[in-house]
């Protein structure tokens, strides 16, 4: 926990690579400092068909899943700063985004939570 997932156009990987991304929205999230380093998960998902309005336009857009009990002044700020630092990266890409999702802790179970010791934190 958190998950980010990016959802993509192919063509944006002929100016970076996968790892690259992965590693920019990873690092934005960690400059949060909303989160563990290890807790943080990035995946990408490359789309080569789509519709961007009108028009077929390259795209970024990044889900992230966090578990509740942010304020929404820091997720507004992990969006913000996961749209920004994507943009600079990114110049000519026209459609960036990202949104947050809370997980409720009630609903959320992984494998860790079976061992009858784990104890879950946030930072």
């Amino acid at each position: 926990m958190p998950h980010f997932i990016i959802d993509c156009s192919k063509n944006i990987l002929k100016s970076y690579s996968l790892q690259e991304i992965i590693e920019q929205v990873y690092n934005s999230a960690v400059s949060t400092k909303l989160f563990h380093k290890n807790d943080i998960k990035v995946r990408v998902n490359v789309f080569e068909d789509f519709i961007t309005g009108e028009r077929k336009e390259d795209f970024i857009h990044v889900f992230s899943n966090i578990m509740e009990g942010r304020t929404d002044d820091q997720k507004q700020n992990l969006s913000r700063t996961i749209v920004k630092d994507l943009s600079s990266m990114l110049p000519s890409v026209p459609n960036i985004g990202t949104n947050v999702r809370d997980f409720e802790k009630a609903n959320y179970f992984n494998k860790n939570m079976l061992d009858p010791n784990y104890q879950f934190s946030m930072p």
